[in-house]
């Protein structure tokens, strides 16, 4: 049974830092693409980034490339999501995705990965 625990949400103000973790279980981490979306308050979930299987690529949205970086640690089973230099909106509910089969050209889309943890808020204050 796989599982992911997202930690590292909180309260910011404006042009500050945080970084996300995802820790994963049940599954081969290696083998697995991780991605992070976020859910801003009254509003869809939208992509951030995302680490492909063996860390071979990484891929980031628009309003997170040049602050924002993802990483992964296959010794610890766990993907981060480094956040700088952030604004209030990047306020949101952020989510860790697992999954083992998106493809490249896929990789922006929710519908794509089975497996998804609970959530971290993160609050960005102006």
């Amino acid at each position: 049974q796989v599982q992911l625990v997202e930690t590292g949400g909180g309260l910011v103000q404006a042009g500050g830092s945080l970084r996300l973790s995802c820790a994963a279980s049940g599954l081969t981490f290696r083998r697995y693409t991780f991605a992070w979306f976020r859910q801003p308050p009254g509003k869809g979930r939208d992509f951030v980034a995302a680490s492909r299987y063996g860390g071979t690529s990484t891929n980031y949205a628009d309003s997170a490339k040049g602050r924002f970086t993802i990483s992964r640690d296959n010794a610890k089973n766990t993907v981060y999501l480094q956040m700088d230099d952030l604004k209030p909106e990047d306020t949101a509910v952020y989510f860790c995705a697992a999954s083992s089969g998106v493809i490249l050209s896929a990789i922006r889309r929710d519908d794509q990965y089975g497996d998804w943890g609970q959530g971290t808020r993160v609050t960005v204050s102006p």
